[in-house]
């Protein structure tokens, strides 16, 4: 220890002394406190030493995080900060280890304590870094625990696999299930929660999706399993969330699999050179251990795949365009034919609309991009569907029912074969077996092995047998189908037959429709059917009007007639029977509205005292003509309609004052003005 002391020099010990405390998890904290007591008391080390008590640091903020990387240990970063500006003498810790389990960040460490001239000091001695025997010594204990870590960490893992295969590793159960007093799994003896549970997949039996399961859910709490903490173990009620849904329907526990090594940890480096990791889930076939039929279910595995399908078919975000609620028939299936861009299906009045808002939001949109009303597009898809839906149509339907029947039974029945020799075959290894005499093992490990390779291929012919049943097409029966024949436009304009049913209907045929819609009046409408067949066809139809305009020969007498009173125009309208845009007779309000639209200029407006035009007085108090309307509507302000249909507003100097002060009050009108409390009046 002589020469370990000789390292010492007064330059160390005029700089600080850290003493560096870690435990790896906060369980360690808790139980093995023997190990920080230890590190604690190296500081009484550090004054044996020669370090003044003043001088020595503790540094303990990493308790409870493991060294396997720098990112987030923030009492490692703060050691390394002051040992850069060269204030660290020395650095106190029971074994090297406990700096960092990374080369990388242990090694990094060394580096800057070599040029700083800082001692590293633990319970075999003081290390100068500076010496090459001593650097050498401290880089050969850094790749000893970093290799030990991993042996442990692999023996625990393969221990752990172990345990996975038998179906005995004991992990955290979803709701539903617990332990019981020999380690089995089994259902939750609540019947309360039992029955919460199936009810999840009663609802999406019926509704289909995970969101419909959720609203099914309305006003009924759903266990769930509370973790850690003094409620370790309970299981506590709440709301049942979209995402508690999905975990339910997708998890295989509850079919009644034992899965290990459903998902695995990935880590990435960011772009700052910190360390992320994140958690993926693997594909089926990739998992470690699988076994099926491990304990009770509360769906059958043909189920839980049929339901994985079906999550699968609702995911949106990967592409799915399943049916929703909603009288758009084509919702999912529309693509602008100018920017090739999806069209969104937005409702304006509760009608539905085909808008190309995506090329909009992306500053790319054409000037060919345009919404389009659905009523008619979906007349026009429904009408051509419903013709190519024949009678002879469905009867080739049947057919090729009939054909792919056939086909999934001799597809079946080869999986079948394949069994029933795999069988036989471990029928013969098992009788060599048992008739081999006991004490010749050298022939009996033989015939074990090959009995043991023969029951290996007859699970996994089962596993392609069920796995064939799976993906089996589930098909109408033949009465449905002929039922179908006979009048299937009834049965789709049916009141029983929902929107839903329709959409379902329409994808099966219909791949995605494409909209060209052109400015010019006519057959302007260009509909492009792509059929699921591959095959593709044009439909063009007159583009829908959204709204109607009054005629040019009602226009035209409204101009001639300008200087006259609005019900001496409307009357002359009448008189010549021509009606407006929605095809009613003429009024003085009709009368002004096609003033507006179509420039026409007013007679000029005589005015009486005190009277003023609503756009006058809009000016007037630097507000819009809409305010001004709105307040006549609501009797804030007194106005008259004359003969010439316009209104005269009463505007005197108190009605203006009164004005004044209600735009100062309101923070719409004056924005200055900070909101109303809830409750207050206008």
């Amino acid at each position: 220890m002589t020469s370990s002391l000789s390292k010492i020099t007064s330059q160390h010990l005029d700089r600080m002394a850290i003493v560096y405390v870690r435990q790896s998890s906060l369980a360690q904290v808790r139980g093995n406190r023997e190990s920080t007591a230890r590190q604690y008391g190296q500081a009484e080390e550090a004054m044996r030493l020669g370090w003044d008590p003043g001088k020595i640091l503790v540094i303990d903020a990493d308790q409870g995080m493991s060294g396997r990387s720098a990112a987030g240990r923030q009492g490692f970063q703060e050691l390394v900060r002051r040992v850069c500006l060269n204030e660290a003498g020395a650095i106190f810790g029971l074994e090297i280890s406990r700096l960092a389990r990374s080369s990388a960040d242990l090694q990094r460490l060394l580096e800057f304590c070599s040029v700083t001239g800082t001692l590293i000091v633990d319970a075999d001695g003081v290390y100068d870094l500076q010496n090459y025997n001593d650097r050498m010594l401290l880089g050969l204990k850094g790749t000893m625990s970093e290799a030990e870590l991993h042996i442990l960490a692999g023996r625990l893992q393969e221990s752990k696999r172990a345990a996975a295969q038998r179906g005995q590793l004991r992990f955290p159960l979803p709701v539903g299930y617990v332990y019981d007093v020999d380690g089995r799994t089994v259902m939750d003896p609540s019947e309360e929660v039992q029955a919460a549970v199936a009810a999840v997949f009663s609802a999406f039996e019926v509704v289909g999706s995970a969101y419909g399961v959720v609203g099914s859910f309305a006003g009924k709490p759903f266990p769930r399993r509370a973790y850690g903490g003094s409620w370790a173990g309970e299981i506590r009620w709440g709301r049942l969330t979209h995402s508690r849904a999905i975990n339910v329907l997708s998890n295989p526990a509850y079919a009644g699999a034992y899965i290990y090594g459903r998902y695995h940890s990935q880590r990435s480096v960011n772009p700052d050179g910190s360390f992320r990791t994140k958690i993926h889930e693997l594909p089926r076939q990739e998992w470690p251990v699988f076994i099926p039929d491990h304990h009770p279910a509360y769906v059958s595995w043909e189920t839980f795949l049929a339901n994985e399908k079906r999550l699968a078919a609702n995911d949106s975000h990967n592409g799915a365009r399943p049916p929703r609620e909603g009288s758009a028939l084509l919702q999912g299936l529309v693509i602008c034919g100018a920017c090739g861009r999806g069209m969104s299906t937005n409702y304006s009045s509760g009608k539905p609309l085909y808008d190309c808002s995506h090329s909009r939001a992306d500053h790319i949109q054409s000037p060919r991009c345009r919404s389009v009303m659905a009523e008619a597009v979906d007349a026009e898809v429904a009408k051509r569907v419903l013709a190519v839906i024949s009678a002879e149509e469905i009867r080739l339907a049947m057919v090729a029912a009939d054909e792919v029947q056939v086909r999934e039974a001799n597809r079946s029945r080869a999986f079948e074969l394949q069994l029933e020799r795999a069988r036989y075959e471990a029928g013969r290894a098992e009788r060599a077996f048992n008739s081999c005499e006991p004490e010749n093992r050298l022939v009996a490990r033989n015939l074990e092995h090959r009995w043991e390779e023969k029951l290996q291929a007859v699970a996994e012919a089962e596993t392609a047998l069920a796995a064939a049943k799976v993906e089996a097409l589930p098909l109408p029966s033949r009465g449905e189908l002929e039922t179908l024949v006979e009048d299937f436009p009834s049965l789709w304009a049916a009141p029983s037959t929902s929107i839903k049913d329709r959409k379902r209907i329409l994808r099966a045929l219909v791949a995605d429709i494409t909209l060209v819609s052109e400015p010019a009046p006519g057959e302007d409408l260009r509909i492009g059917i792509h059929w699921r067949s591959g095959a593709t066809e044009e439909l063009l139809v007159n583009r829908p009007i959204r709204y109607s305009r009054t005629s040019k020969e009602a226009a035209e007498v409204v101009s001639r007639l300008r200087n006259r009173s609005a019900d001496e125009i409307a009357a002359e309208l009448n008189g010549q029977q021509l009606l407006t845009g929605k095809g009613k007779p003429f009024d003085a309000k009709a009368v002004c509205w096609v003033r507006k639209v179509y420039r026409i200029p007013a007679p000029q407006l005589h005015l009486g005292p005190g009277e003023m035009t609503v756009a006058d007085v809009a000016t007037q108090l630097g507000i819009s003509a809409g305010a001004i309307y709105n307040w006549i509507e609501l009797k804030y302000l007194d106005a008259l309609r004359g003969d010439d249909g316009r209104l005269r507003v009463n505007f005197s100097a108190e009605v203006e004052e009164a004005c004044r002060q209600r735009v100062a009050k309101s923070h719409h009108l004056n924005p200055k003005t900070p909101s109303r409390a809830v409750g207050a009046t206008v």
